[in-house]
């Protein structure tokens, strides 16, 4: 089994941690953005291969790995939900830090206004939710990886926010997780 990624992506990172917990063997292809763009139609990371089976995306890929460990996936409607809410969240934070490093000033527009809006919104909302306490496992893992990725390349300011800081505390103090941060200097 071959997953193409960065270390550094909160997406790969979900995955990493989903082999890890179902002692799914792997080998991490790093692909950068011109590699991801030649060998996926989805143009980003990650990607997966075994065998014949081919996955483009992060979610489809964590189905499979839970599914082939005999796991349930998001087995609640309101866990998808917040999944899918932190994954909103990830694609405004990515695109607009992508966009600043290659060099477009994104404060000039009401649409990036909306984006920056948009993730502090949701921060909010998240830290104010009575579900956060009882999250699916892979509702939790996903947000934690956005949280980690958002201080660790300082996009949102985390103080405002008591109950997401005790979640990113929690996720730090977890062996597998600390083991798949991002190398220091990335």
């Amino acid at each position: 089994m071959q997953l193409f990624g960065t270390y550094t992506s909160p997406f790969v990172r979900h995955v990493r941690i989903a082999m890890a917990e179902c002692d799914t063997r792997y080998d991490l292809i790093e692909t950068d953005a011109k590699s991801s763009a030649e060998q996926s139609p989805a143009m980003k990371v990650p990607f997966l291969r075994d065998g014949g089976i081919e996955l483009t995306d992060s979610t489809s890929i964590l189905r499979y790995v839970r599914e082939q460990a005999g796991q349930s996936f998001l087995p609640s409607v309101a866990g998808l939900d917040f999944y899918c809410l932190v994954n909103t969240l990830m694609d405004s934070a990515i695109n607009l830090f992508m966009l600043e490093r290659n060099g477009l000033d994104t404060g000039t527009n009401p649409y990036f206004d909306r984006q920056r809006a948009r993730i502090v919104a949701g921060l909010k909302y998240m830290n104010e939710s009575p579900q956060l306490a009882s999250l699916d496992r892979d509702a939790r893992l996903r947000l934690q990886c956005f949280l980690y990725w958002g201080v660790f390349r300082k996009r949102f300011d985390l103080a405002p926010f008591e109950q997401l800081v005790k979640e990113l505390d929690k996720a730090n103090a977890d062996s597998v997780f600390a083991e798949t941060a991002p190398p220091a200097g990335s």
